[in-house]
Order: structure tokens, then sequence, then C-alpha cells
């Protein structure tokens, strides 16, 4: 069976496009939805990141923990953010390959019975370890994992995201 290089998931939040983009762009609160990521070191303020900006995401998965170094790669107020994940170590982001890259996109729409602006949000993780033999990155995958190819494992991790970023945002007007 081929590799599954990209996954895609998608919510809709009963918010703005510029309110959603103005939470989900700030790497140090990604640890608020996500199930595996804890936050991020970012130098300077707490707030939206710009193209090139290049933090330190730190992560968990049951016991293991992990640091990963990560460069903005678009940053469209209400309408895209992206990043790519280029380096990754247990303490400090020492091996230096191409991992993934993780983009959010935010488009306006109208929800039956939804008062004020919704968002759809879609999330997609698109694996960039393209230079691993399939063979390689099937065995990997499956022992990082749990017994699950990380395309698998990925759609798992964006719905809880995605979920909790909704309860938060919709719990929490004017955020």
């Amino acid at each position: 069976m081929p590799r599954t290089f990209t996954v895609s998931r998608s919510i809709v939040v009963n918010a703005s496009p510029s309110m959603v983009y103005e939470q989900v762009s700030r790497p140090a609160q990604m640890g608020r939805w996500s199930p595996e990521n804890l936050g991020a070191t970012v130098p300077g303020a707490d707030e939206p990141a710009e193209v090139g900006l290049v933090f330190e995401g730190h992560n968990k998965r049951g016991a293991f923990r992990w640091t990963t170094r990560c460069t903005v790669t678009a940053a469209e107020p209400g309408r895209r953010f992206a990043f790519r994940v280029h380096a990754i170590g247990v303490k400090r982001p020492r091996l230096r390959a191409p991992i993934a890259t993780w983009e959010y996109r935010f488009k306006e729409v109208e929800e039956a019975g939804a008062a004020g602006t919704s968002t759809r949000v879609t999330e997609t993780w698109t694996d960039d370890r393209r230079s691993w033999p399939d063979v390689v990155a099937g065995v990997f995958d499956r022992i990082a994992t749990g017994g699950h190819t990380f395309a698998v494992f990925q759609v798992r991790n964006i719905d809880r995201t995605l979920r909790n970023l909704k309860r938060e945002l919709e719990s929490e007007p004017g955020l």
C-alpha cells in the first residue's frame, strides 16, 4: 500500500477567521488544544507569528518527550498559517532533517443557526520524510505511534486538536 504523505481535517468554529487565526498563529499556545504538543518557546512576545520566525516546539507522547525546531512559512491573517518542522531531539533539536509541515486554513462560512461569523478551520499535516524508504518509514511509524502509520495517527490528533480548539473558542467569546 502506498504511503500517505498528507492528511487534512476540518471543523466549523463559531468565531471569525481573524479571531481563530489570532489564536492558532501563536505557537506558544498550541498546547492548549493539541493532544501531543505542550506549547513552544518563542523569541519575543506571545503574539501571532510572522513568516521566518523560528521556534522550538515541546511535545509528548506517553512518557516520551521531545523538542522540534520549526520555522513559520505562511502567516496570512485570517486566511492561512503554516510552519515546517526541520529538526528534532530529546532536549534540544539536534538532528536536522525535513520532518513535517503543518498548515491551518481559515475560511468564513455561513452556518445554519449560528449567531455571528463562523470559520471552517482546516488543519493539514504533510509528511516531509519523502527521502525515507517506505519500509523504513512504516517500521518507524508503527514503533513511534503504537502500531499505526503517521497518517492514521495524525488524523486522530488533528480531530482532537480541532475539537479542543472549537470547544475553547466557542466557550470563551471575545477570547
